[in-house]
Formats: structure tokens, C-alpha cells, sequence
């Protein structure tokens, strides 16, 4: 009875790990969401405020989204540069 290859069982557990890597885009969409949602009820309640809501928002999207970057950077690799082959 023949088995899967090696090179096989990379490629498909490369795959697996491209698809667990690409689901840390969640959490990054869920909050950057939360965040927009906030800064707009903080902008209705003082507009004043609003250049200073913005900039603060705006940054922390900016650090959150590092996040999901770093995932779908770890999938791209998985996926075309083939690790663990010989």
C-alpha cells in the first residue's frame, strides 16, 4: 500500500497553515470596525474634538492592522516559497 510523499504532506499542511494564517485577518477587521464605530459616536457627542479623534483612531487602525499583514504575509510565504523542501 503506497503512502503520501513527504513532499505532499508539506505542501498540504503549508496549505492548512496559508488558511489558519490568513484567519488573523479577523480580528484585526473586527476591531479596526469597533474603532470607527466608537470614534463616530465620540465625534457626534463633541465635534470640536474631532481632528484629535481622528489622529488617535487612525493610529491605533494603523497598529491593528500590523496584525493581519503579518498573517497574510505568513500565508504568501507558505504558499509560493514551498518551506521544509528539499
Amino acid at each position: 500500500m503506497n503512502g503520501i510523499s513527504s513532499e505532499a504532506f508539506v505542501l498540504g499542511c503549508s496549505a492548512i497553515g496559508a488558511g489558519l494564517a490568513v484567519i488573523a485577518g479577523i480580528g484585526p477587521g473586527i476591531g479596526q470596525g469597533n474603532a470607527a464605530g466608537q470614534a463616530a459616536a465620540a465625534v457626534g457627542r463633541n465635534p470640536g474634538a474631532k481632528g484629535s479623534i481622528m489622529t488617535t483612531m487612525l493610529l491605533g487602525q494603523a497598529v491593528a492592522e500590523t496584525t493581519g499583514l503579518y498573517g497574510f504575509t505568513v500565508a504568501l510565504l507558505l504558499m509560493f516559497l514551498k518551506p521544509l523542501m528539499p
